[in-house]
């Protein structure tokens, strides 16, 4: 039945699609030279020549800065298009821009107006070699080098042999050779090949002016979702070993500990666990199920080219379980990526770790990519002398194989498989020697995790109509976990299944865009709770449809519903709208509106629960239903102001936000009903999350990139005991982050985070020995690296983690006794491990290096 149904609505979307691409009868295509320079000209441009009568589609392309216009010609008149343009700032080739209105531009859009359209194809061509001197007599060829016509925009750069090719100007035969370093240089040419240039680099800098410089973490004024793209360059201010060690220069996400035993990491967004985050991998699903919380850690920092983060709702194509937001993962791409990348890390905690990333282009359109991790952890340590490991005992393999083709007219296909093998050992020192029993007096944690995954994408761009495109998702998990806690087992097995076909293209001119689609997600899981069994099999298929409005003004909406049948639990309908309005190109206020919902997997998102000796009620309702609960459903709604600005000519930028959800249903984890039980049953009464954020970004002086962030999260939730505050939650936390770069490319990051108090759940009913603080103190937290590159392959960087040493004091209750009734280290709120001071190593070798 559901075969049929994703039958049905792909066949739909291909008979939509030959339906709309015949409504392109009787059009022209026009294309004309404009000058720009980045993504805010393009969108800007494109607007204007959509105001011109007769104009249907308009793509402007910023590389070759050609726009392509779709017309209908009894209606088009070519002049007014260029007027139109160059009314809101750009140059045309027949007509200049108002000085006044160019010089409004943004500044990251202030184009060189002495560019002029490329002339007619030549018959000819100038090529040579740019060399530098190592010693006298002695060259090499200089790689990377810009060549460029004097006066001119036009240019290229040298490859891997230090050789270049470009086309001639008609307004010049001087040339311009330079390299950061080097002494440029400025030589007459005539028509031929083989001219040699030898640079000296006996250069002395005075003084440096840059005019734009691309920040590390970038938001777009003009995208109608708020989404911030964490590029590598951020991701370098920091070790980076794994997804889940990645924001710790983000204000926007919390990074706290299941527990203070396995070492679990749990992020949080909006005040909200990690579950209620759809986490992707290049818009696929990723972490979820079983790999709910460990999942992160399958991903290697160096693997990673970029993160993009959304607070609030997401887009209907990627599914209905986004509600506090969404992570998207890009990993290096075999295509584009260095042939050969390293990264060698060791901290004195005693971890160590290996990523090796290898790229190969077989062909113009194959290439393949390797991504290898490895990681072993095996120094017992107790800093407080608590009797528990601070870190746990682990070794992991994990490997990625992935391969792209990108072929003619249009074709584009990818698929990979993904391997991982995790050992995880925790407890009391000298209990990987035990076997975990209650007769070897050491309470010991292990958990073995295996898992598989494999996945493809195949789609097309049709020829003429890069607003028109069809592709196909698919995707397959194996994931296996063996794990005990002291004398209590939480074994898991999940498989699962996913395909997803999208379909986009426009309603009558690029003002109208719309993406449609079908999905079918299958999830099968056996899980063994204290040997008493959960099984689940979940079938959900479904149907999407969104609609993008862009006004030629200043408005843009995003309105996408979606509907999913759950054999368990029915119909899934989930509405989203996104609405960005920009006053100017330097403002913009979104606002957002959305439904979510999920199926838990209960016992792996709270397998903290299972590090402690509480007895675990679960409240079932029904035996119909996974674990006898409901799903979880919340409604979303955002509202973000972003204004670029200038502060003593530097640029800077200012974001606030304010998110609110509201659970229509809630899987809630009860700890304050008993400190000896933890309670799961669904929610009855209220159960919400403010969160407010302020951030500041700007680049102090010339290379100083500093960041400023507050945020306030009120988060309560309807417990037997009535509302309360969500425990081990702070309300308030302030962030500092400064990063400077030198000239020499010495890299100096700092972060200083302010976490304010938590409530912590009650413990009253311990005995008093037992008993803890009800609320903890606020405290400091400070990161800092150093990094030094050399070329274009070398990096060494070493940095400190909680470099004050702050730590939560007696983490785990009962330690001295943890097959006892009180033994609990769950109530965790600071940090576990003291200061921890790593080193590492890059090497990277790009293509012909």
């Amino acid at each position: 039945m559901y075969f049929k149904i994703l039958w049905l609505c792909a066949w739909s979307i291909l008979l939509s699609s030959s339906v709309l691409s015949g409504q392109s009868a009787g059009r022209d295509t026009v294309s004309i030279w404009v000058n720009g320079l980045c993504g805010m000209c393009e969108d800007r441009i494109q607007k204007a020549a959509l105001r011109v009568p007769g104009v249907r589609t308009a793509v402007w392309d910023l590389d070759t800065k050609i726009l392509t216009v779709e017309v209908q010609p009894d209606k088009f008149d070519e002049t007014r298009l260029h007027h139109s343009i160059a009314q809101v700032g750009h140059d045309t080739e027949k007509e200049k821009a108002p000085d006044d209105v160019y010089a409004k531009l943004h500044h990251c859009c202030l184009y060189d107006r002495s560019e002029t359209p490329p002339p007619p194809a030549a018959p000819w061509r100038i090529g040579g070699q740019v060399l530098e001197e190592i010693k006298k007599g002695s060259t090499a060829p200089l790689i990377g080098a810009s060549v460029y016509w004097l006066g001119a925009a036009e240019g290229t750069h040298t490859d891997a042999e230090g050789r270049f090719e470009l086309a001639p100007h008609p307004g010049t035969n001087r040339l311009v050779i330079s390299y950061i370093g080097f002494q440029p240089d400025t030589v007459e040419v005539r028509e031929g090949f083989d001219i040699d240039i030898v640079l000296s680099n006996t250069l002395t800098l005075k003084e440096v002016e840059v005019t734009y410089r691309r920040k590390a973490t970038e938001v777009s004024f003009f995208a109608p979702i708020q989404v911030q793209l964490i590029s590598e360059r951020e991701l370098l201010k920091a070790a980076c070993c794994n997804l889940s060690e990645s924001f710790e220069t983000t204000p926007s996400v919390d990074v706290n500990f299941t527990d203070a035993v396995t070492g679990t990491r749990q992020i949080q967004l909006l005040g909200l666990a990690g579950p209620n985050i759809q986490i992707t991998r290049e818009n696929m699903p990723d972490v979820r199920g079983l790999s709910a919380l460990y999942g992160m850690s399958y991903t290697a920092g160096p693997w990673m080219e970029g993160i993009q983060l959304s607070m609030g709702a997401g887009s209907v194509a990627n599914g209905f379980e986004a509600i506090a937001g969404q992570i998207n993962v890009e990993l290096r791409k075999p295509e584009d990526t260095d042939r050969l990348y390293l990264n060698l890390y060791a901290s004195e905690m005693g971890r160590f770790e290996g990523n090796a990333n290898f790229s190969h282009r077989l062909s113009d359109k194959w290439s393949t990519g390797l991504l290898l991790h490895g990681k072993s952890q095996q120094a017992e340590l107790d800093h407080n002398k608590d009797g528990f490991l601070d870190n746990p005992l682990s070794k992991a393999a994990v490997a990625i194989n992935r391969w792209k083709y990108q072929g003619s007219d249009g074709w584009q296909a990818q698929f990979g498989v993904k391997g991982a093998l995790l050992e995880d050992i925790a407890g009391q020192g000298g209990s990987h020697h035990s076997h975990g029993s209650h007769n070897d007096l050491l309470w010991t944690s292990n958990v073995n995790t295996k898992r598989i995954e494999a996945w493809g994408k195949i789609g097309r761009v049709f020829p003429g109509k890069p607003y028109s495109s069809i592709g196909l998702q698919l995707s397959g998990v194996r994931h296996e976990q063996r794990a005990n806690f002291g004398i209590r087992n939480l074994d898991g097995d999940q498989k699962s299944a996913y395909a997803n076909l999208i379909y986009q293209s426009i309603i009558g001119n690029t003002n109208h865009q719309y993406r449609t689609g079908a999905s079918f997600q299958w999830d099968n899981f056996l899980e063994n709770a204290n040997n008493r069994f959960y099984q689940r099999d979940e079938r959900i298929p479904g149907a999407f449809f969104e609609y993008t409005y862009h006004s030629t003004e200043k408005l843009t909406a995003v309105a996408g519903i979606r509907a999913d049948h759950h054999n368990n639990y029915g119909l899934f309908f989930t509405p989203r709208l996104h609405i960005a309005y920009n006053p100017d190109d330097l403002t913009v206020i979104r606002l957002s509106a959305a439904r979510g919902q999920r199926t838990a997997s209960v016992w792996a998102e709270n397998i903290g629960v299972w590090a402690s000796n509480r007895a675990v009620v679960l409240h079932s309702e029904s035996d119909d239903k996974p674990y006898g609960l409901d799903p979880e459903a919340a409604w979303n709604f955002g509202l973000n102001f972003t204004k670029g600005f200038s502060l003593a000519t530097r640029a800077a930028t200012f974001t606030a936000g304010f998110y609110h959800t509201n659970f229509i249903n809630q899987i809630v984890a009860d700890f304050d009903q008993s400190a000896r039980e933890v309670h799961f049953y669904n929610l009855d009464g209220r159960s919400y999350s403010n969160s407010l954020m302020t951030q500041i970004d700007i680049e102090l002086i010339p290379r100083l990139d500093l960041r400023l962030a507050y945020r306030f999260n009120d988060v309560k939730t309807t417990f037997a005991e009535g509302l309360l505050e969500k425990p081990l939650l702070s309300r308030h936390r302030a962030f500092f982050n400064a990063a400077y770069e030198t000239n020499s490319d010495w890299h100096f990051d700092f972060t200083l985070n302010w976490q304010g108090a938590k409530r912590i759940p009650t413990t009253a009913d311990n005995p008093e020995v037992f008993q803890t603080l009800q609320r903890s103190p606020d405290f400091f937290l400070v990161n800092t690296q150093i990094s030094k590159r050399w070329g274009e392959k070398y990096d060494v960087y070493v940095g400190a983690e909680n470099l004050l040493g702050f730590t939560q004091r007696n983490p785990i209750i009962g330690a001295d006794a943890p097959f006892g009734d009180y033994f609990d280290s769950t109530l965790v709120w600071g940090p576990i491990f003291g200061r921890n001071v790593y080193v590492g190593v890059r090497y990277r070798l790009a293509y012909g290096k």
